[in-house]
């Protein structure tokens, strides 16, 4: 099948996770702190050693290199990492201005300096970096919990848009429960002994 597959992930002695989402579709992950949501997340993107399978539209992970699968499985962190001092230095090209304005930047943005950025504007950058090379799966670890309600439904109204757009599946981590109903396909909880039980 085409979309994200994983079957048998195992990882730091937790697992095996088996799971599927469909192209455009996103996975609710909910789950209390600890219970290894980024960690499986982390597992899927191949930045940390697993044993499993994994798949995006019928291409085996173990068939690319790390970065060619994260070029297709974008994952991102909770916290977002900058390393230069100007925000248009960590992008390949400026983002389009419609899509500046659509997540509630100034046009001005990108030559303005990492350290003047709040955290909300960090995120929100964070989540038009990830997407600048256009992936095509959607790993996403608390991608709004930095944000005022506005700025979240702005967030939430850019990445599902992406997602329609380019038939991408995700998984959504959060811990709002109401967010995960409103938009999501499918929810999963990860308990704290690190067993997953299906929520819908």
């Amino acid at each position: 099948m085409n979309g994200l597959k994983i079957e048998n992930l195992v990882f730091l002695q937790r697992g095996p996770y088996s799971l599927s989402v469909a192209p455009g579709s996103v996975l609710g992950l909910h789950g209390a702190s600890g219970a290894g949501k980024t960690l499986l997340l982390r597992a899927i993107a191949d930045l940390d050693p697993h044993d499993g399978q994994l798949w995006l539209n019928q291409i085996a992970c173990s068939d690319l290199s790390g970065p060619q699968w994260r070029r297709r499985v974008a994952y991102l962190s909770a916290e977002s990492l900058w390393w230069h001092d100007r925000v248009g230095q960590h992008f390949s090209e400026d983002p389009d201005i419609k899509y500046l304005q659509q997540m509630g930047l100034d046009s001005e943005v990108m030559n303005w300096e990492v350290n003047r950025l709040s955290t909300g504007e960090k995120q929100r950058l964070a989540i038009l970096r990830l997407l600048q090379h256009r992936p095509q799966a959607l790993l996403l670890d608390e991608p709004t919990a930095s944000l005022d309600q506005n700025s979240i439904g702005r967030v939430e109204a850019f990445i599902l848009n992406y997602l329609k757009q380019n038939s991408a599946p995700a998984i959504w981590v959060s811990h709002d429960m109401t967010q995960l109903e409103r938009l999501t396909t499918n929810r999963m909880e990860i308990l704290p002994g690190g067993e997953m039980q299906v929520l819908a």
